[in-house]
């Protein structure tokens, strides 16, 4: 089998990008992290390794995840290679200014300590250039709210993936009402047994069924953000 092993280095930068893909999806570690060099030394901006290497591979490992071709101990090992190239690309990114789309705090809700749909969520938004906090597991109204105002988000994303623990979601952005901060957050929410209407009911802006829906509804609501100060 020796005979088949592909020389990463000997790729063109094309077909680096597509092994990429392919490494990610199966959650190859270090390969991700010697291709993720291979390119830097080729002098591609780590902006570019980001988004057309690790982010577009994980949106492919994001979308068979939610079609259940992939489950849950193949996406956590595509995410650890995914984090591994980040770890090279953050210094880096933070040297080049490279954009930022906005900032998040994220947690799965009180009751709940189920965090791998959520961590997926943390790990492509800040792939896609957004600042991340990840409050984990369990959080309590008051947990968020010294989150929100500490950091000054954009965006809070909430995931529940328990009926008995989806109402408390409701909870927090009721009492973000009544402190008269509801306006001042974009509220994303997700979980398994959510849907659009449970999203609507409880007074989120939007309802997001997986990580990559979750990345292309922040970016909507940021843009119109943008353009409404810009306005």
């Amino acid at each position: 089998m020796a005979d088949d092993e592909i020389i990463l280095s000997e790729l063109s930068d094309d077909e680096l990008v597509l092994q990429m893909h392919d490494d990610l999806y199966d959650g190859l570690k270090e390969e991700i992290e010697e291709s993720v060099n291979i390119l830097l030394e080729r002098k591609w901006t780590p902006y570019d390794v980001l988004t057309k290497a690790l982010v577009a591979g994980m949106t492919i490992v994001g979308y068979d995840f939610r079609d259940g071709i992939l489950f849950v101990p193949e996406v956590l090992l595509a995410a650890n290679a995914m984090k591994a190239g980040m770890f090279i690309l953050k210094p880096l990114l933070a040297e080049t200014g490279a954009p930022r789309m906005g900032k998040m705090v994220i947690g799965t809700v009180k009751g709940d300590i189920h965090d791998i749909g959520k961590n997926l969520v943390a790990m492509m938004m800040e792939g896609a250039g957004f600042e991340v906090r990840d409050l984990g597991i369990n959080n309590s109204v008051e947990k968020y709210l010294a989150a929100l105002e500490e950091d000054q988000p954009d965006i809070l994303g909430m995931s529940a993936l328990l009926t008995t623990t989806m109402p408390y979601m409701k909870v927090v952005i009721d009492t973000l009402k009544e402190k008269g901060l509801r306006e001042e957050y974009i509220v994303l929410v997700g979980g398994a047994p959510l849907n659009e209407e449970f999203g609507k009911a409880i007074g989120a802006d939007a309802y997001c069924r997986d990580a990559a829906v979750a990345v292309e509804t922040a970016k909507q609501y940021m843009l119109r953000k943008h353009n409404a100060v810009a306005g």
